[in-house]
This record gives structure tokens, C-alpha cells and sequence, in this order.
């Protein structure tokens, strides 16, 4: 028995007459990215934090270790099919419904779904280790974030936007959601803590929104 959150991540339980709370882009650069992370240029070079294990008391950890747990890396896929945003991350075994085009109440067959946006429902932060995500196809992509801390708020979420000529490199505890292509589909590479802890915010039921993450072409 898990003592944490249980998610359904392929069969999300989205409630209807969500509100939907715009999330600002911004392109990604050295200085926009401060706080958040880093724009990767050589991903082989790209180092990745690895946060020591944490203590319940005053002693402290003998050095070098709490860390040896490493990385990991795989290719994180994603695709749409219909209204769902769906990721594959192999570094981790991760296989999920990331968001959608329209309210899952609202898209319907045979009509038109929107373009140019995903719908967040879902994010998380790691806080043993920092993530990588470079554009294995070249084409722009967007990585959603909010900064640390276990009183998120929705609107502090921001959508850091790459041409696909720089990777993003997340620091430990950023708040995300995975990456999102532009296109229909999209292939990263990805690198990542090994111990890969996560801590869940069910956006949908915890604050009653969706974040509509833009995904413009250029």
C-alpha cells in the first residue's frame, strides 16, 4: 500500500465547468530562465543536480554520499491522439494523459478541436535531482514551470518557450509538467534523478482550473 497520492495519469478524472487560467509565454533565455532553470545548448554537456537524501536529524551525511543514486536518461515522446496530450517518458517508465486541446466535457466527435494550446490538468516537482529536455527533432517546444515551494499557486505557473535550437534544463523542486511540442508530435531527450521523486498537484481538483498553455509555432 502507497502511503502517497495515487493517480490514474492514463484515465484522469476531470470535473466538469473547470475554469481556464492563461498562462503566460515567455521565450527562454539566460536571463528569463534565472530561478528556473537553464537554456542548454550541448545536452551531453549539461550538468544535472543531484540533491542529497534528506535528514530527520542533526547529524550529518558523510560526505560523498546521499547522492550516489545517479541519473538516468531515455527519449520522452509525445503525441496527440484526439483531445489528449499523451507522454511516454522512457527514462522513468512514465506513461501519461498530460493534458487536452478543449474541456474533456466540451470535445466532442467530428467537431473541430482547437489548436495551438494544451489544457493542463496535472504537475509535479522532483526533489531529489533536476531535469533535461532537448528537442531531438529540432522544432520548438514549450516547457511550463512554477518555483518551489508546497503553496503553489496556479497563477505564478510560467510557459518557458524554445525555437527548438536550445534545450531546458529544470532545477530540482521546479514545479512542471513534462514538455510540450508544438507540433503533433514531438521526441526529447531526457535526463533526469534516478530516485525520480515526485510530488503531485491534481490542478483540476485541488484549485477547480486547467492551464491554458499556449504552443505557438514562432
Amino acid at each position: 500500500m502507497s502511503d502517497g497520492v495515487v493517480f490514474d495519469y492514463l484515465n484522469p478524472d476531470i470535473p466538469p465547468g473547470l475554469r481556464l487560467l492563461d498562462v503566460p509565454l515567455i521565450r527562454a533565455n539566460r536571463d528569463t530562465i534565472k530561478g528556473y532553470g537553464e537554456v542548454v545548448r550541448d545536452p551531453k554537456k549539461q550538468k544535472i543536480e543531484i540533491v542529497p537524501w534528506p535528514l530527520n536529524g542533526s547529524r550529518k551525511l558523510d560526505a560523498g554520499t546521499g547522492i550516489e543514486g545517479g541519473t538516468t536518461e531515455g527519449i520522452f515522446t509525445c503525441e496527440w491522439r484526439g483531445n489528449e496530450l499523451i507522454g511516454r517518458n522512457e527514462a522513468v517508465g512514465g506513461h501519461y494523459v498530460i493534458g487536452f486541446r478543449d474541456l474533456p466535457e466540451k470535445a466532442q466527435p467530428g467537431v473541430k478541436l482547437s489548436r495551438g494550446r494544451v489544457l493542463l490538468w496535472h504537475c509535479n516537482y522532483h526533489p531529489d535531482g533536476g531535469q533535461l529536455f532537448w528537442p531531438l527533432d529540432g522544432k520548438p517546444f514549450v516547457v511550463p514551470v512554477a518555483l518551489p515551494g508546497d503553496d503553489l499557486k496556479p497563477e505564478t505557473f510560467k510557459a518557458f518557450w524554445s525555437d527548438g535550437s536550445v534545450g531546458i534544463y529544470i532545477h530540482p523542486g521546479i514545479w512542471h509538467e513534462g514538455v510540450f511540442p508544438v507540433n503533433e508530435t514531438g521526441r526529447f531527450f531526457d535526463k533526469q534523478g534516478k530516485v525520480h521523486a515526485r510530488v503531485s498537484c491534481d490542478l483540476a481538483r485541488e484549485f477547480g482550473v486547467l492551464l491554458n498553455v499556449p504552443l505557438p509555432l514562432g
